[in-house]
């Protein structure tokens, strides 16, 4: 009898859910889907900050992600519960200042589970930058470093 393995539960933070952890969440979807892991992974993405809750992502984030296949108009905006706190087993801030905030609304039991993203990359980056103020370029930017740490993260989940 084969051993069946639990799935393992990712959540992906940034500030208003509309930006980085949605484009994050559309993009490991892809990677999970495309590795034929989506059996063994749940994945979802949320805020800090409840500025966007029920929004779809970002319109400049989708047609960011639309242009290089991945399709985030599914996903809504929600605001971190104290139930994910239990539920994921791995929560993903995009900067020091998501990470900072999740820890502060945690208990210090929780505390192992919450890290930065780009933690499963070797690039030099240590944080997805937020591109709301900026231009298309820091749309497209943040596909790259999240592509990069989508593929070290399932890499690191499947080991």
């Amino acid at each position: 009898m084969q051993e069946t393995k639990e799935k393992v539960s990712v959540l992906f933070v940034c500030m208003g859910n509309i930006c980085r952890s949605p484009t994050a969440e559309g993009v490991f979807r892809h990677v999970v889907t495309a590795a034929d892991a989506d059996d063994r992974l749940e994945i979802d993405s949320a805020g800090t900050h409840a500025y966007h809750v029920g929004e779809p992502p970002d319109r400049r984030s989708q047609a960011a992600a639309e242009r290089r296949g991945y399709s985030l108009s599914a996903l809504r905006a929600r605001r971190v519960s104290s139930d994910d706190f239990e539920r994921f087993d791995l929560i993903l801030g995009m900067d020091r200042l998501n990470v900072e905030s999740l820890k502060a609304s945690s208990g210090a039991v929780h505390h192992h589970k919450i890290r930065l993203f780009l933690d499963y990359t070797d690039g030099d980056e240590m944080e997805v930058p937020d591109p709301y103020y900026g231009g298309e370029r820091g749309f497209e930017y943040v596909l790259d470093l999240v592509e990069d740490a989508s593929k070290g993260l399932l890499k690191t989940l499947l080991r």
